[in-house]
């Protein structure tokens, strides 16, 4: 504790307030305090822990955006194995809780969690390998970020938007173009190169007008549809990188006019199970949303129970799932 006062240039008076009753100090000095904590790798003891064993059988959860269905299974996954391991579950949602990032640093550094699932890209706290000695184990789903040398499990993006592509292609599509994800997120990055590798391996141009970026909503699929349909020459078929996108896409090409899939054919990523019933059924990327979940759960509980984990990815199968939403392109 005197430590941490030093680096934070405050009282240890200040530094056992500031854990204990964060609501009695300044913001700006809770910062300071937390940040020195962090930097100190300083873990006070907390009550509502096991004391004997110093755990508190709880894991933190950090989810890009909770209400993007695509996280359902996953962290049914997490939690239903979490349960059978006697594991209290928390979630944190980034996307709506970016204004409370000392909430989650609260829990890392009064030592209220022993170990944290990170689901997406975006984590509201430094988890930079330097860092990462001064944070409990940490396992990767979902996303893959090499430089930060996490277990990670996921499935490989590339290959499957090949697979996607590629399909669209033995269909006898040419003009094929790819509504994308965010920018920032590395499985969006790996799911375009796919896309990319397997138009470029047919030796037709790459266009880069048939490249719209969305950001997972039904809003960006409908809107981005209206942009490739104004094209002269515009596409006769549209891969998706979500299957929330892909329904946007074709409501708006019903709203349009379309026929689908004799107009339009349509690819999504990742087998909702809103698919199976959209009109027409949609073809699709099937990922083991539940299996990503329950493998890094026992994954985390492995570094737990001090077992080794190597660093590095733990692929899962993904399978293209063939519906009413693609047809053979007539010549």
């Amino acid at each position: 504790m005197k430590d941490v006062a030093l680096a934070a240039g405050v009282s240890t008076a200040t530094v056992s307030r500031t854990l204990m009753n964060p609501e009695k100090v300044s913001s700006q000095t809770r910062q300071k305090v937390e940040q020195a904590v962090l930097d100190v790798g300083y873990y006070p003891h907390n009550l509502s822990k096991n004391l004997k064993r110093n755990e508190s059988k709880t894991i933190l959860v950090i989810v890009p955006n909770i209400s993007d269905p695509f996280f359902t299974d996953v962290v049914c996954g997490i939690e239903e194995t979490a349960a059978q391991h006697g594991y209290l579950v928390l979630i944190g949602d980034c996307k709506h809780q970016q204004k409370h990032e000392n909430a989650f640093i609260n829990l890392i550094i009064t030592k209220q969690i022993d170990g944290m699932l990170l689901l997406g890209s975006h984590i509201p706290f430094d988890v930079s390998k330097e860092e990462q000695k001064n944070l409990p184990p940490m396992i990767m789903a979902n996303e893959f970020a090499p430089e930060l040398e996490l277990p990670t499990v996921h499935i490989d993006n590339l290959t499957a938007s090949f697979r996607a592509t590629h399909y669209l292609q033995q269909m006898g599509h040419k003009r094929i173009a790819c509504i994308t994800g965010p920018e920032d997120m590395p499985l969006c990055r790996y799911r375009l190169q796919g896309y990319i590798q397997a138009m470029r391996r047919t030796g037709v141009p790459l266009r880069e007008d048939y490249i719209i970026r969305g950001d997972f909503t039904h809003e960006s699929g409908a809107e981005s549809l209206k942009k490739l349909i104004s094209l002269p020459e515009p596409p006769t078929a549209v891969f998706c990188h979500s299957d929330i996108m892909a329904i946007g896409v074709m409501w708006q090409a019903k709203k349009l006019g379309l026929e689908l899939p004799k107009d339009l054919s349509v690819i999504g990523f990742d087998n909702l199970d809103i698919t199976r019933y959209s009109e027409p059924a949609l073809t699709t990327m099937e990922q083991p949303r539940y299996q990503i979940g329950r493998e890094s759960m026992l994954l985390l509980l492995d570094q737990l129970q001090g077992r080794p984990v190597a660093p590095g990815s733990r692929l899962l199968d993904c399978d293209l799932i063939i519906r009413d939403s693609v047809c053979r392109l007539k010549s």
